[in-house]
This record gives structure tokens, sequence and C-alpha cells, in this order.
């Protein structure tokens, strides 16, 4: 199934990728006030964690549990590549911010499709566990009964904080009721995400459900670039807003200022 089917995705230039990267990641540390300087470093803290469980499964020849909320395929691509070796993995897909159905029910599939790409390398001698998919109810009368107050809030705001909560809330509850070692989100990959919040978010749950939070920043170590490298590999479904409706309608409009002025420079 090609991209196609669902519409036509956007293209820009480099250039305007470029700015438009630039003007988001600029918004986004005017709101958060987070910068390099008051950041924890939590791609350490993850890799400390994953020493520790190298050296266990020495010992003891198994993995834990980990089930993984995931935004998307795209974003997930790395993560799971990445942690595939260390963990058995459980890919939990909700995301009830997508107020489209049609393209909530597009990135389930790329998401179950790239499961499978990496199910069959498995196969074939590459390093790791199989992994599976659970795909949660789509709700997006529960992004909404919160969002529709706050849609003048700025994409990266506290819109954003409560849909954080509201999808890896959804997590803790699944990872108690599994019985899961760690539970822990894709959303850290990306460069407009607040990784401090999303972990502030996690630890949070962590103390309320008695499930471990695994700390991650996976944008650290060129971990988004591998990201993107990878969607390219195996063709995947690659959106250029968050998924909710007011992301969506923030990057048109970011579009169209990019626009006038690329014609102002020519």
């Amino acid at each position: 199934m090609t991209a196609a089917a669902f519409g036509t995705p956007f293209v820009v230039s480099a250039v305007q990728k470029a700015w438009m990267w630039k003007s988001r990641g600029r918004l986004w540390a005017e709101q958060t006030g987070e910068t390099e300087m008051n950041q924890r470093n939590y791609q350490k803290e993850l890799e400390k964690i994953l020493e520790k469980l190298s050296r266990e499964k020495e010992q003891t020849g198994t993995a834990p549990t980990l089930l993984l909320h995931s935004c998307c395929a795209p974003c997930s691509s790395y993560v799971l590549k990445y942690l595939r070796e260390y963990f058995h993995i459980t890919v939990f897909y909700y995301n009830p911010n997508i107020s489209q159905q049609e393209e909530y029910r597009h990135r389930v599939e790329e998401q179950k499709r790239l499961i499978g790409i990496y199910n069959e390398q498995l196969a074939s001698g590459q390093p790791g566990y199989p992994i599976e998919v659970v795909e949660g109810d789509y709700e997006p009368e529960k992004f909404f009964a919160f969002a529709t107050a706050l849609k003048d809030v700025p994409e990266g705001g506290e819109r954003c904080f409560q849909c954080f909560d509201l999808r890896l809330r959804k997590t803790a509850e699944l990872a108690k009721q599994g019985e899961f070692t760690y539970f822990a989100t894709t959303l850290t990959i990306s460069p407009l995400k607040n990784a401090g919040k999303l972990n502030e978010v996690g630890e949070q749950l962590e103390k309320e459900y008695g499930v471990s939070w695994l700390p991650s920043d996976f944008k650290k170590k060129n971990g988004y670039r591998q990201s993107v490298e990878l969607s390219a590999e195996y063709g995947l479904y690659r959106q250029d807003y968050c998924g909710c409706i007011y992301s969506r309608l923030e990057r048109e409009r970011q579009k169209t200022t990019c626009q006038m002025d690329i014609k102002t420079l020519r």
C-alpha cells in the first residue's frame, strides 16, 4: 500500500524543510524553556540500564519485557532496532490525538508492516527478540475532552503535555495489567518533543502504577537521523505533523509562511 492511496503527502524542498524545522525548534524552546544546560541526560541513564540488563542476561539468559508506546512507524523504526536485543518488546499503538480516522488507520498499518519487517529479519539471523503489537482503541473523544479548551495554545505547550499524559497513562495501565517490567514511549525521538516533560510524566506514572519507566531521549546519538534513514530504507509513510488537527493546522500555516518568505528571496 502506498501513501498515494491516502492522498498525496506534502512535498517541500530541502530549504523549506530546514526553515520549518528551525522555526518549530525555536518556538518549542521559547514555550518550554528547556535548554541543553538544564536537561538531565536521559540517554546516559538509559545506557546504564541497558548495560545492567546485558550483565543480567549473561547470567540468567533471560530478558525483561517492555511495553513501548509508539506514535508511528517512522519514530519507532530506530527505537525498535536499538532495543530489540535487550527486551521482549510489545508495541502499544494508542494515539487518540489523531483526529482523522483514515490517517489513523494508515499509521496503524504502517506500524504493523514495520514490525513484520523486523520480525522477518530475526528469522534470517539478525539479533533480537520477536516484537509483538497491541492496537489500542481509537478514542479521539478523549483527546478533544481537554484539547478543545486549549485549541489556541501553540504546539509544544500545555495541550501537548496533557496529550502526553493521556497516551502514557493508558500505556502504564496496560503495562501494569500485563505485568510488564518496563514501559516507555518513542515520542522522545522527535526534536520537537520535550524529552524532559515526557520523562517527567513517565516517572510520575511509575509512582502511580508501580511499573518501571524506561527513561529515554532517543533523538540523541543520531537517533532521529537514523529514524529518517530507516524510514526511507523501508519506504515508510511519514507525515510532517504530529497527528492532531491543531498540529496539522499549525504546520499548514508554517508552510504558507515559508513559501511567502522564499518568494521574497527570489
